[in-house]
């Protein structure tokens, strides 16, 4: 029960920075507005850090339920747990996230009240809560989330795997940063197509909040489009756990 309140709590606080960071720079009036992409990116990056550094040894710092899906796969998510793997396990911790997706989303939401009020972009308010292609296009919107979630959950699992040697596998509180700059590679090099959700909870859980939450002008919640950042993560994960435990 630790684990999975550590998760929430986890998730929340990568929600609140994350989403922070973008309404920061795209609601009127905030003194981030139109800041760009790079402070985004920035932005996430050191979301991550705070959330991995802060559960790491409580949890082992999944907050993503495609991370807990490439650790499955390769057998480490129970070894790093309990010591036996369990799908009961895999399922609370991808809830516990989920959760905390949608606290975290709430509380920026509660924050930047004043300046949701006073956006007229239904766009930019949307994309404070979850993804929307740039271009819509069904093959590389997918490929987009499919390749920077198996370059996040591939580099997980090699730190993991590092940082433990034979023993189980976890990351660590200083696997934090590696963590972090493998998003801001993601973000800056593979995010300028979606938006990078690369996290199946990151985008399903604020999108929820989206169509939930009292917001003036905030138009449709894009449920067409919501099934990619939620399989495409999964699918990049789980390419990854597959090629790690092909090559030991």
């Amino acid at each position: 029960m630790t684990a999975l309140i550590a998760e929430f709590i986890g998730t929340a606080i990568l929600i609140l920075l994350g989403n922070g960071v973008v309404a920061n720079v795209v609601l009127n009036k905030t003194k981030g507005n139109d800041s760009g992409l790079i402070v985004i990116a920035f932005g996430w990056a050191i979301a991550v850090f705070v959330g991995v550094f802060i559960t790491a040894s409580i949890s082992g710092a999944h907050l993503n339920p495609a991370v807990t899906l490439g650790l499955t796969i390769t057998g480490d998510f129970g070894r790093s747990i309990t010591g036996d793997m369990l799908w009961s396990e895999v399922g609370g911790y991808m809830i516990a996230q989920l959760l905390g997706a949608m606290l975290g989303t709430t509380l920026v939401w509660a924050m930047y009240k004043p300046h949701y009020d006073d956006t007229d972009s239904a766009v930019d308010i949307q994309s404070t809560f979850c993804n929307a292609p740039a271009i819509p296009n069904l093959v590389t919107n997918f490929l987009s989330e499919m390749l920077g979630t198996f370059i996040l959950v591939y580099g997980v699992l090699h730190i993991a795997k590092a940082s433990v040697g034979d023993q189980e596998a976890s990351l660590g509180a200083l696997d934090a940063l590696p963590v972090a700059l493998i998003v801001l590679g993601v973000g800056l090099s593979l995010g300028g197509t979606t938006g990078y959700a690369i996290n199946p909870a990151r985008d399903f859980g604020p999108r929820i909040m989206h169509a939930l939450l009292p917001i003036r002008a905030k138009g449709g919640n894009g449920w067409g489009y919501s099934w990619i950042p939620v399989m495409g993560p999964f699918t990049g994960a789980a390419l990854a756990g597959v090629l790690m435990n092909m090559l030991g």
